[in-house]
């Protein structure tokens, strides 16, 4: 009996051990990889690495990485504009199948799924806010962009009539989609200015507008975007994704 008692309290002993050293083993490791993606993406600031699953030692022995969740509060993406960028909030990405050099240098995810946020004050920057002609006599520009209900965007625009700002501005509500890289709104229905009659091409060029999302960390691509209370929200999905190297 004695000695199966000492055997019992050598292997609760062993284990624990083995779990410090696979847990601390796993904390240099995300911060090996925050470092690198840091450096790879160039970020303001190290990213938030998790590596999921245990224990984490019999996952580094296969070369294979079963779940990895990364997440940067601020990441500045390309819009393909003479270098100007979008601020990109709370990018979240859950990566699977991460293959992983014995130095983490580079790390490549077979597949990949997250989500995202861009503010309606950042999309505005996008929009046609400086006052453009739309009609003789009449000048328009987008003002305010808010949440409209039902996944929808409601663009305040902002006329003058004749050298006359109308008292309140005019709103629509616009759908928001994705083709490729290319997030768009488009307006549902036309705005009045006055009872002006407007071209609905002259009109769109004010109401209608779209941005590029290009170089997103590790080469993930937009998927799918909505309108939500603060901004707009988007899901990126992407496959060989590299996170480092």
């Amino acid at each position: 009996m004695r000695a199966l008692r000492i055997l019992l309290i050598t292997v609760v002993i062993l284990g624990g051990l083995f779990v410090l050293a696979d847990r601390l083993a796993v904390g240099f490791a995300e911060d090996e990889a925050a470092g690198k993606l840091q450096s790879s993406e160039n970020l303001a600031a190290a990213p938030d690495v998790t590596i999921k699953g245990f224990p984490f030692l019999t996952q580094v022995a296969s070369g294979s990485l079963d779940d990895v969740e990364v997440g940067i509060k601020d990441y500045e993406a390309a819009t393909g504009t003479d270098g100007k960028t979008i601020r990109i909030d709370d990018l979240t990405a859950n990566m699977k199948g991460v293959e992983f050099s014995g130095d983490y240098s580079s790390a490549t995810a077979a597949a990949a799924t997250g989500t995202a946020s861009i503010t309606y004050a950042e999309l505005l920057k996008t929009a046609k806010s400086e006052p453009t002609e739309v009609a003789p006599g009449v000048t328009a520009s987008v003002i305010g962009l808010s949440d409209g209900g039902n996944g929808k965007i409601k663009v305040a625009v902002e006329a003058t009539v004749l050298g006359t700002k109308l008292p309140n501005p005019v709103y629509v509500l616009s759908s928001v989609t994705t083709e490729g890289d290319i997030v768009k709104v488009h307006a549902d229905t036309l705005p009045s200015f006055g009872g002006a009659d407007i071209a609905e091409n002259r009109a769109r060029a004010i109401t209608d507008f779209e941005q590029k999302i290009d170089g997103l960390p590790g080469g993930i691509q937009l998927d799918k975007v909505q309108a939500a209370k603060n901004g707009v929200e988007i899901t990126v999905r992407g496959s060989n994704v590299r996170l480092a190297g």
